[in-house]
């Protein structure tokens, strides 16, 4: 393996009650310390279910120009697909350290596919107290088999728990698209097509945080924004998702059964600023292991995303530079100004 996983170091850290000090954060990002304490804020939740489109239209939008995170109820997934999805999930995390490095990333790999710790250039060699396993899970033509986990079986059987989950989701997805197209006042298939189309990527990240002895100084995963078009997230029942607006870190509440949505750069950049690529962070539990489930929608590598002409003009110039997708995410994992 190209290092220790934080599995492993966490069942060391909890017999010592203290962490390495290579996780310890500085006190301006220290949960103790920067997060609104006693405020669980509840980000705008909305039933995706409503037949009332202009009413669901007009909360939508609205969630993503002042939020650009919302969650969803009524979306139409059963609960027994959210279930089996996180259910092979957490049996990946389950089976012994050496089966689950046979799906490890390379070192060297410009793919975030595979199981793994380290995702990003990491600022002053902090650590984050996360494991994950990420594969593309549509369309078939992305998908790579190779860091599809073959146990627990269900994991990639006929009709497995995660083509069953992929397929349940487009509906979502096309949903989402079309609402914050007519959100834009522009086409509703306008921004589908504008980031793949039937091309569009879904890319599948299993977050494990196991347990921790000090969670007030670590970070599960530090702030950032999501590169995406749109996230769509599954959690367990263990809270710690933050978000950040007015200039405080505050507490997401999960609804049970809800999807979460993040407004993701690249929806961002396409709408010239108008809805917003929301700044997020994870934080850790003492007693519990968190687990999250986001499927990121992202372009084609080789797609160029830049403002929509029909959302700028002379009184709203571009704000953003029009760039493949792939440079985009180069630019973003190695902290290269775009």
């Amino acid at each position: 393996m190209d290092m220790e996983r934080v599995q492993a170091i966490s069942m060391l850290s909890m017999t010592e009650g203290c962490v390495p000090p290579e996780f310890i954060r500085s006190e301006k990002e220290q949960p103790a310390i920067t997060t609104l304490h006693g405020y669980d804020h509840q980000i705008p939740t909305i039933d995706f279910g409503d037949p009332d489109e202009v009413n669901l239209t007009h909360l939508i939008a609205e969630a993503s120009r002042e939020w650009g995170m919302f969650q969803i109820l009524n979306h139409g997934i059963p609960v027994h697909v959210i279930n089996n999805l996180q259910k092979v999930g957490e049996g990946f995390f389950d089976l012994p350290q050496e089966e689950k490095e046979v799906y490890a990333k390379s070192p060297d790999s410009k793919s975030v596919e595979g199981y793994g710790t380290r995702l990003q250039k990491e600022e002053e060699g902090k650590k984050a107290w996360v494991d994950h396993l990420f594969h593309r899970i549509w369309p078939p033509s992305a998908i790579n088999y190779q860091f599809w986990p073959k146990n627990p079986p269900s994991y990639r059987s006929p009709k497995n728990a995660n083509e069953e989950y992929a397929k349940c989701l487009q509906g979502v997805a096309d949903k989402l698209l079309s609402v914050l197209s007519k959100g834009l006042g522009i086409g509703e298939n306008e921004l589908k097509e504008s980031v793949g189309g039937d091309e569009l990527n879904y890319l599948l990240k299993i977050n494990y945080y196991p347990p921790c002895p000090q969670p007030d100084l670590v970070l599960g995963v530090v702030a950032h924004t999501d590169m995406s078009a749109i996230t769509i997230l599954v959690p367990n029942q263990v809270q710690g998702l933050q978000l950040f607006k007015d200039n405080h870190w505050l507490n997401v509440k999960y609804i049970p059964n809800a999807l979460i949505i993040h407004i993701g750069d690249q929806l961002e950049i396409l709408s010239n600023g108008k809805y917003k690529s929301t700044l997020h962070r994870t934080t850790v539990n003492k007693e519990m292991t968190r687990m999250s489930w986001p499927v990121f929608l992202e372009p084609p590598p080789d797609l160029a995303i830049g403002p929509l002409p029909k959302l700028v003009g002379e009184d709203d110039p571009p704000k953003y530079k029009t760039k493949k997708y792939s440079d985009y995410v180069f630019c973003k994992l190695n902290k290269i100004p775009q």
